[in-house]
């Protein structure tokens, strides 16, 4: 599991000529880390005076992104397992009708399966954000930078997430699938992104003042 290796463990098996963890892995990890810079700025907040009246909600918060940065690390490691058993598809023989038909089938359910687990970290990147939010307007103000790159890390997640729901669908056999997870995944990025480079603006103008 990527929670039980040393940062540089992952680095050196993620340049490797395996396949996994690869792009998937990254970005779950990515927004694992950018929830817990969020977690960093709600534990500089809670417990000043100055901050009193949004102590509960920033309990709250940081409940949620606890959630959220073992959800992403859970999915970084789920990307990896559900693609052994693709790649292994590809090796299935097809040599005649009945193969080539039990291969296509296995592959289009082993696509699907590796379609949703980024579609599922893009929904989590979706509600991460929307706890920044909240934190770039109501955190601490010496934490507030930290907002802002815990946000890019989300942001990272998001469209990482997207390229691999693409990579997945682009080969599924069942189109109206295929085409359905795709906008799911457009609806999300834009979603996201959106939100994203609004708080990251936000921070942006409040390091200015």
């Amino acid at each position: 599991m990527i929670q039980d290796l040393t940062v540089d463990i992952f680095l050196k098996e993620l340049s490797s000529k395996s396949p996994t963890p690869g792009g998937g892995g990254a970005a779950g990890l990515g927004g694992a880390v950018g929830a817990a810079l969020g977690e960093m700025v709600v534990n500089l907040t809670l417990g000043k005076k100055k901050y009193a009246d949004v102590e509960e909600e920033m309990q709250s918060i940081l409940e949620k992104l606890e959630i959220l940065k073992t959800e992403f690390i859970r999915l970084a490691d789920e990307d990896g397992i559900v693609f052994a058993p693709l790649a292994a598809a590809y090796g299935l023989p097809s040599a005649t009708e009945e193969e080539k038909k039990y291969k296509e089938a296995v592959l289009e359910e082993n696509l699907l399966k590796a379609s949703l687990v980024p579609v599922s970290v893009m929904e989590r990147a979706v509600e991460a954000l929307g706890l920044m939010e909240i934190l770039a307007e109501k955190g601490s103000r010496l934490a507030v930078s930290d907002v802002g790159v815990g946000v890019q890390f989300i942001r990272s997640a998001l469209l990482g997430a997207k390229m691999n729901v693409s990579i997945n669908t682009g080969l599924m056999k069942n189109r109206e699938k295929a085409v359905s997870l795709n906008e799911q995944a457009e609806k999300l990025a834009q979603e996201g992104t959106r939100r994203a480079d609004a708080i990251y603006a936000a921070v942006e103008a409040a390091l200015r003042k």
